[in-house]
Parts: structure tokens; C-alpha cells; sequence
């Protein structure tokens, strides 16, 4: 009996892997998306906090951010169809970031701002202080840790201002949402095959991608195969043998999101936006039930934890005690409770915090890697430039040599696919952190 076959095996069925089973289902291949956990969304994505945003450190990130804004504004029409479970929602309440020296009183991200057309709005401190009354606008930089005996104080300084890009917010459950690109992969033609633990990625003689061996012994054929697989996207790339031949790498790195209550006198109402604030290391989400996620800005005072993705801690540390006491800072009324909630997960960071969407050195496996914690909301986009970049090298072109543009549609505008290489010199232009 013969092995089952496709015209592509994607790796992953997580936010971004279920977009490039989409658009590869669209553009006529047989896909399967193989995936080790029971459902569509269910690993690292379900975690996330789904911030959509169009702010970035690089003009091709605010390109695709802002790109990707419109699929999330237009969901409905993206997906197709309505999946019988429910259609995921974008809250679209704004983004406000703090101008603060670390982050160049924001100079750069309006100039990218004003060259795509992004807007925003410059809030001065008066207006800072008239739409959000609750908070404490003192500078508590340098960003410290707990057991620093300065931690919490405020300097002579205050926040200058701040930048609220009304472009965004966030998805209400980021599950539900990739179970929805699913369902559209499906509707398209698609396959997925879950609780699935890929053991060996097998290459034909004259170095070739063959197919996947599963861990109950079968194996699926496939001229193509995409690594997506999140915090394990390095475990695949070894499987495939490629270690040690690209330039840029990617690691697990374990997240804590704390989420608290609102306090009372902030009316979520009036003021439930997403907030980014780098004088304290902290950005924000409202959340269902009155609540407030708290993530980190991985300032550099915090200890990043690198970590083995299949045994790593689940459990809130004091890591997110100092979360929630850092955003008490810019709001003193926040209550910090005895128990905190919240959850722990990783994501795949690459060596500068921007995705790898590539080819690779092994003719017919490609990557989408390195895309976690900061990725969620260029899902939409993603799917299309790996779609654009397999059909166009399985074509017969080399990407390597003459790196391939995409046409974003929604802006009008050409991207050089060349920024985000494997075998590119790691971006000075990055935050290095979740902010990519």
C-alpha cells in the first residue's frame, strides 16, 4: 500500500501555520497541516494576546502590521464562510504607546507612520493626563527588579507623551480565530491531522525533501514541507538537518501573562485600550470579565528563560508579581492580589526578534519560524507570503540569488521578501524584544 501523498505537509497548525495551509489550499495545492496537539490553535497561539497592532521598529513590519490590520478589520470576508463554531472577533480599541527615551520618544515609528499611511495621534502630557486620569505620568526608568532597593521609585521626570495608534486593538480568542482560517483551509480543500509527533523528516538522495515519518510508524510523502512549528520550530529544523546552515537561529523562550482586575476608578469603558509603556517594561490588554493582561517588554533587567519547549515550568512565578507591580506604577489603584492569575507559555524568538519566512538548504523545505510574540497579527499576511515564496521557488525560482518582492494589496505597496532571510545579518534596527 502506498504512502499517502501531497503537494505539501505544513508543520504546525497554530495561527500561522493554519494561514499557510489556507493560501496554499487556495492556490490549488494538496495541503495537510500536521500538528501534535488535538486542535487547531491549541499550543502557544491559544496563549497569546493577540494584540493587533501596526507600530514596529522597521518599516517592512509596520508594512505587513498594517497589511495584516486589514484582514483582522474585514475577518468575515477573509475566512469565506462562517465556521459553525463561532466566529472570532477583532476589538479594535487602539493602541497607546508611551514616548519614552528608550524607545526615541517614538521619532522612527511616526516617520514609518507618515510614509505608509498609518495614523496616529500625538498626545502631549495634557491630554495624556485628561484621557487617562488614573494614571501616575511620573518616569520610574530605569526599569529595575524587584529586589532592587529603588524599585518603584519615580524620578524627577515625567512621561513626555504618548502616541495612540487607533488601527488596532486586539482579537478576542486567539483559538477560535485559527480554528477559523482552519475551517477556511478545509472549505478550500485543506487537511489537518492533529495529535500527530513528526520523529523524522525524510530526503531523497539527491537532497530533496521526501516527506514526514510519524511516531506510530507511518509516513506521508510531500514534495514541499513548511516548518511552522512555534517553539519547536528548532527540533524540526534539526530533524531536517539543516542546523548550522542559516545565519539567524531560533529558541524557546518561556512568557508569563499575568491578567488582574480592573481597578474601580478606572472606567474600562472610556479607557480599555491596549497600552505600550517601556519606562516601566510593561504593555497592557483589556480583557473579558474587567480584567487587564499584563505581558512583559523583556527589559534587560529580567532574566530571560531559554527552555527545553517539552519541559518547562506552567507555573506564574514571581516574575509575574513584578509584571503586575510595575503596571501598579503607572496606575497606583491597581490591586495586587494574593493569587495572581494568568498563563505561561513560550514563544519561538529568533536571534533579533524578526520572523525567518524562507526557503532553506534542503530543496523543498521552507520556514515560518520565529514569529511568536509578535507575529499573531500578520497571521493573514504570512499565509500569503509563504504561499507566494513556495509556489514561486517550486516554480524554478531562486530566492537566494534574486530575493522575491510581494504586493501588499491593501497598501499598494511592494515588500522585499530579502528582509526577513535566514542568511540575513542580524537587524540593529529591532528592539530585541516582544515589540520586534
Amino acid at each position: 500500500m502506498s504512502n499517502p501523498r501531497y503537494d505539501a505537509i505544513v508543520i504546525g497548525a497554530g495561527i500561522i501555520g493554519a494561514a499557510v495551509g489556507l493560501e496554499l489550499a487556495r492556490k490549488g495545492f494538496k495541503t495537510l497541516n500536521v500538528d501534535k496537539q488535538p486542535a487547531a490553535g491549541y499550543g502557544s497561539t491559544g496563549n497569546s494576546c493577540a494584540i493587533i497592532r501596526t507600530y514596529y521598529s522597521t518599516i517592512d513590519g509596520c508594512a505587513m502590521a498594517f497589511e495584516g490590520y486589514h484582514y483582522w478589520r474585514d475577518w468575515n470576508e477573509y475566512i469565506g464562510s462562517d465556521d459553525p463554531a463561532g466566529m472570532a472577533k477583532f476589538i479594535e480599541c487602539g493602541t497607546l504607546v508611551m514616548k519614552t527615551p528608550h524607545n526615541h520618544h517614538l521619532a522612527a515609528a511616526m516617520r514609518m507612520s507618515n510614509e505608509l499611511g498609518i495614523p496616529f495621534e500625538e498626545w502631549d502630557p495634557v491630554r495624556l493626563a485628561e484621557r487617562m486620569p488614573s494614571w501616575d505620568l511620573k518616569s520610574f526608568a530605569p526599569i529595575r527588579a524587584m529586589d532592587d532597593p529603588k524599585f518603584g521609585t519615580a524620578s524627577e521626570d515625567a512621561l513626555t507623551g504618548a502616541v495612540l495608534w487607533p488601527k488596532g486593538g486586539y482579537v478576542n480568542d486567539p483559538q477560535l480565530a485559527t480554528q477559523n482560517i482552519a475551517h477556511a483551509a478545509q472549505q478550500a480543500g485543506g487537511e489537518f491531522l492533529y495529535n500527530a509527533e513528526i520523529v523524522e523528516i525524510r530526503a531523497t538522495v539527491d537532497g530533496r525533501i521526501a516527506g514526514i515519518t510519524l511516531a506510530d510508524g507511518s509516513h506521508i510523502d510531500a514534495p514541499v514541507v513548511v516548518n511552522v512549528a512555534g517553539p519547536h520550530s528548532a527540533r524540526i529544523n534539526t530533524l531536517a538537518g539543516i542546523e548550522g546552515t542559516m545565519k539567524i537561529g531560533t529558541r524557546a523562550l518561556r512568557h508569563e501573562v499575568p491578567h488582574v482586575p480592573t481597578p474601580p476608578d478606572f472606567k474600562q469603558e472610556r479607557f480599555a485600550m491596549v497600552t505600550s509603556d517601556s519606562d516601566i517594561g510593561a504593555y497592557t490588554r483589556p480583557a473579558s470579565g474587567g480584567q487587564i493582561l499584563i505581558g512583559s517588554e523583556d527589559p534587560p533587567c529580567d532574566q530571560r528563560q531559554w527552555v527545553d519547549p517539552d519541559n518547562f515550568d506552567r507555573q506564574l512565578s514571581d516574575q509575574a508579581r513584578v509584571q503586575v507591580m510595575r503596571c501598579a506604577q503607572r496606575l497606583p489603584t491597581l490591586g495586587i492580589p494574593n493569587r495572581i492569575g494568568g498563563v505561561v507559555d513560550l514563544y519561538d524568538v529568533s536571534d533579533d526578534w524578526i520572523p525567518v519566512y524562507d526557503k532553506s538548504d534542503l530543496g523543498g523545505f521552507y520556514l515560518a519560524i520565529g514569529t511568536s510574540g509578535n507575529q499573531f497579527k500578520n497571521a493573514p499576511v504570512a499565509g500569503k507570503l509563504m504561499a507566494h515564496l513556495i509556489e514561486s521557488c517550486e516554480n524554478g525560482h531562486d530566492h537566494d540569488e534574486q530575493p522575491l518582492s510581494m504586493h501588499l494589496d491593501y497598501l499598494d505597496r511592494d515588500i522585499d521578501l530579502g528582509f526577513y532571510s535566514r542568511n540575513r545579518a542580524v537587524n540593529k534596527d529591532s528592539s530585541f524584544s516582544v515589540l520586534g
